[in-house]
């Protein structure tokens, strides 16, 4: 496991020696210290991310140089595929399993990215019709700049892919700032990185709090571009921070996503799905359908078989086998999600099953699967992004009460539709005004489509050629081609 800040090519100490402790979310133990970045050393790293831009040669490099890059940082993820898994347990806490599937995502995600880089080279200047035939005109495409990349604890390695492939492609150089509590694999993407032989300068790899080293990214003139994923307070505070000095943005801001099962659907398939939908990485996923809408018909037949495979979830370290719940990420996350079950039971709301520590586990981090009922809908449990294993199930008649039901909300960033009736169901996910949608399922993520979300869930879109875009500037030429004197002012 690493400890250093990687900045311009080396890995480096604080200049003030700071660091933080890593702990194991499935045993609460100090496994590692890391370093802990101020403002002195994120000035260093990107003022280096600034000369590997603007005096270096990774912009100037043709897209298949910059592809041949990312594609060995690929090859490098995927040879240590399983290492980094288990990195990723002991740092966050999901099962193995997840790990794997999401590390191997990583290393897919920049072999797609290295795919539209070469594409960037066979990309014709576009010709601009114009109405004066003097002049001709063309547009082009060419990196923002010095992009900062922010990144949360939910998805550490597969975050920090999603934000430093697409830049890295474009042309761009970076300073990643992982989360706090979960920086190991973030830190192997810089020794990877650094094996593959990146240029200096081109990826910097900083440590530290969002408080301090965190602010100061956001703060620094020399940032072109700030991508951040995580909670809305934090982004409102960004887009602020950026207004000062016009930088770009996007904004991924998590959500409250609806999914409704219409009376048509298959029982086992809904309550599959549902459970995907909410407890998979014990729910700390942005998008996690965490409001599920049920029609009258099938209501209580699918509650009582979601409250049976619920409560047969194993629970456990993420390292043993079989287990499909792994512990909360941090000691703050799992009192946040308990005193929210707490506030749903004092709004009225009903535990169906779950809601507890469970039995056998006097440490970790750990929270029984959550199904709440009868939950007021102005309740902070309904309104609220919980981001836990904690579903919230209510019934409903019309198709119109559901839609509006769903498009209640602040946020909109993903949502789902399950119903038999494929012209309905293609009828809903239109109606939803989310960024993501799914019908007959919940939660499958691709890297060639967008992602992002409507309304208070962010700005911008990542993944597929839109999260490509995100890290190109688009400039106008203009060509006098007449030989015809202008003659405005010499005559």
């Amino acid at each position: 496991m690493r400890s250093d800040l990687y900045i311009d090519g080396q890995w480096v100490k604080p200049i003030n020696g700071g660091s933080s402790k890593v702990i194991n979310p499935a045993t609460e133990e100090v496994i590692h210290t890391i370093s802990a970045a101020t403002a002195e050393d994120v000035d260093i790293a990107v003022d280096a991310a600034r000369r590997a831009f603007d005096k270096g040669v990774w912009p100037k490099l043709s897209g298949a140089d910059r592809a041949t890059y990312l594609r060995d940082i690929a090859n490098g993820i995927r040879a240590r595929v399983k290492e980094i898994a288990r990195l990723e347990v002991i740092d966050n806490g999901k099962p193995f399993p997840e790990a794997e599937w999401d590390i191997t995502d990583a290393a897919g995600c920049f072999d797609f990215y290295a795919g539209l880089a070469e594409q960037l080279d066979n990309d014709p200047e576009e010709p601009i019709a114009l109405a004066d035939e003097r002049f001709i005109s063309k547009a082009v495409r060419e990196p923002i700049g010095v992009a900062a990349a922010i990144i949360p604890w939910n998805y550490p390695l597969l975050m920090a892919a999603w934000k430093v492939a697409p830049a890295l492609a474009a042309g761009c150089t970076v300073v990643l700032k992982p989360a706090e509590v979960t920086s190991l694999t973030a830190l192997e993407l810089a020794a990877i990185a650094d094996e593959a032989g990146l240029p200096p300068g081109v990826l910097n790899v900083v440590t530290g709090s969002g408080s301090v080293a965190g602010q100061a990214i956001i703060d620094h003139k020399g940032v072109d571009k700030l991508a951040f994923t995580g909670s809305g307070p934090i982004g409102s505070k960004i887009m602020a921070a950026a207004a000062r000095d016009i930088k770009r943005v996007s904004l991924e801001l998590g959500g409250k996503s609806p999914f409704v099962v219409f009376d048509d659907s298959d029982i086992e398939q809904a309550v599959e799905w549902i459970m995907f939908g909410i407890f998979w990485n014990q729910g700390q996923v942005c998008s996690a359908t965490s409001r599920v809408l049920v029609q009258e018909g099938i209501y209580d037949a699918l509650l009582a078989r979601l409250i049976k495979e619920t409560n047969r979830i194993r629970i456990g370290n993420g390292l043993d086998d079989g287990v499909l719940l792994g512990p909360l990420v941090s000691r703050r996350q799992h009192e946040q999600v308990v005193d929210a079950i707490e506030a749903a039971k004092a709004a009225g709301a009903t535990v169906a099953c779950g809601g507890a520590r469970p039995d056998g586990f006097d440490k970790g981090y750990y929270l029984q699967p959550t199904v709440l009922t009868d939950v007021p809908l102005d309740s902070a449990a309904w309104v609220e992004e919980i981001f836990g294993p904690v579903v919230c199930v209510r019934p409903f008649k019309t198709e119109e009460e559901a839609i509006e039901l769903a498009n209640d909300s602040r946020f909109g960033l993903a949502a789902a539709v399950m119903s038999k009736d494929g012209v309905r169901a293609e009828r809903v996910a239109r109606a939803f005004r989310a960024g993501i949608v799914w019908i007959n399922c919940s939660q499958p993520t691709f890297t060639e489509a967008p992602w992002g979300g409507y309304k208070e869930s962010g700005i911008g879109r990542e993944l597929g050629r839109w999260g490509f875009d995100n890290y190109l500037e688009t400039k106008q030429i203009t060509k006098l081609v007449s030989e015809a004197p202008w003659g405005w002012y010499i005559k």
